[in-house]
């Protein structure tokens, strides 16, 4: 990395370090994603004869809610600086627009993993002690299994992709709650929508480009075969969410005058 990418990435960690709201956004994402799972674990009931829950998917289920804490602190990341200003001098200081923005890119993503890995493990651990006394019929979740520990992995990368589209979307429209409408509508319009379709065709086609239905493909352990994409296809759709609007962002960051 070159001095001018090192500078910049150190900056960008500097003022994300000491935003006041930034430590509270993340405590969310960990309190929400294993609190709401050890509701969920606490709450399911199910016959083992007769089973069709996943349980790491009942354990993740806090991620369908905390990713909206993800969407506002990566927004914010940029957008708070249009708000302010103080864009402005941060382009003065940098003066290579795109490397500001791969600067916020690394410095955002690395927070939203650290606390994702931690919610995570938190919503497996809590699944692993509450699930097996409820008659789910399945061996305890362990980060040994394969399909468990993809599960919890790519939820970690589910909501670091959250983090990336977010930026991307708040660097293109430079307002903080415009960029969360627009994610949000992405996030939970769609799939609503989706269930107003009642053609078959058009209904797996929607939940195939849905960025939230697609991308949490990768929490499934069961059931795979019924699934629009297989879960590693489903985070690529997201992904690739991700980098058109980043890339959008980045085009008008570097067309527009701050």
């Amino acid at each position: 990395m070159t001095a001018p990418h090192t500078r910049a990435l150190s900056a960008e960690w500097a003022k994300l370090r000491t935003s006041p709201g930034t430590i509270w956004l993340l405590l969310g994402v960990v309190a929400l994603t294993a609190g709401l799972g050890t509701v969920a674990d606490a709450a399911t009931k199910c016959p083992a004869s007769a089973c069709h829950l996943d349980p790491a998917r009942t354990s993740l289920i806090g991620v369908d809610l905390s990713q909206a804490v993800v969407a506002i602190l990566a927004a914010g990341v940029i957008s708070t600086e249009y708000s302010t200003g103080m864009i402005r001098v941060t382009l003065a200081a940098m003066p290579g627009r795109l490397g500001v923005l791969a600067a916020k890119a690394a410095a955002v993503t690395g927070v939203v993993l650290v606390a994702g890995a931690v919610a995570v493990a938190g919503s497996v651990l809590a699944g692993r002690l509450i699930l097996p006394g409820h008659g789910l019929g399945y061996p305890p979740l362990s980060l040994a299994g394969g399909p468990v520990l993809r599960a919890a992995a790519g939820s970690v990368l589910y909501l670091a992709l959250i983090a990336l589209l977010s930026l991307g979307i708040g660097t293109a429209v430079r307002d903080a709650a415009a960029a969360m409408g627009i994610v949000l509508g992405l996030l939970y319009l769609i799939p609503i929508v989706a269930t107003t379709v009642t053609d078959a065709g058009w209904h797996q086609h929607l939940e195939q480009i849905a960025p939230m239905t697609a991308g949490l493909a990768i929490q499934a352990t069961t059931g795979l075969p019924g699934l629009p994409l297989s879960p590693w296809a489903g985070l690529g759709v997201l992904a690739a969410w991700a980098a058109g609007a980043l890339l959008l962002g980045g085009l008008l960051l570097r067309l527009r005058d701050a």
